[in-house]
């Protein structure tokens, strides 16, 4: 793999921006990369582990942080998203330090700054002295200006139709 780790945006309001970041950890895992993938506001213990559980079997390190979000649950205190997230931030600070990835993906982790669990100011703080040859995946809705400038890829993921808008709810397997 060329040394130099990119940045990288999925976000926008439409379907396949997680899709998009396993995808890209699939082939990097498939080429011999070493992959780690992190999870923020998911709750895989009520909706599957189902990308999660595919990236460990191909050999991915697998994390899952600030389980759900309480826009989606009101029994999930806010403030504990938020401590949540910013201790997952020092986490992954301590865990690349110590061990080496060659592209780490943090999915949902643009939702924590749109909704104030993490302040723009620490995210950049974490692009800008990750490891260089690290490649960095964000995901999620409303990715912001300044960290949009940091990025090298961005993907604008856009709703034009969704079976939701016909009432069709989510299906395991294909929504999560």
């Amino acid at each position: 793999m060329d040394k130099t780790g990119l940045i990288h945006i999925y976000t926008g309001d439409g379907k396949g921006k997680t899709t998009a970041a396993v995808g890209l950890a699939t082939r990097a895992l498939g080429s011999g990369l070493k992959v780690c993938y992190c999870s923020f506001h998911k709750r895989p213990e009520k909706y599957g582990y189902t990308e999660m559980d595919s990236l460990r079997k191909l050999g991915a390190t697998v994390y899952n942080f600030a389980k759900g979000h309480p826009h989606l649950d009101k029994s999930i205190d806010g403030n504990v998203i938020k401590q949540e997230t910013y201790e997952a931030v020092d986490f992954l600070k301590e865990l690349l330090k110590k061990s080496r990835f060659d592209v780490l993906i943090m999915d949902e982790i643009l939702i924590s700054v749109r909704d104030a669990y993490l302040d723009e100011a620490s995210l950049i703080n974490f692009i800008q002295n990750k490891p260089a040859d690290t490649e960095l995946v964000l995901t999620g809705r409303g990715a912001t200006e300044n960290v949009m400038q940091l990025a090298d890829y961005i993907t604008f993921c856009k709703k034009m139709k969704h079976p939701y808008d016909k009432g069709i709810l989510s299906r395991a397997g294909i929504e999560y």
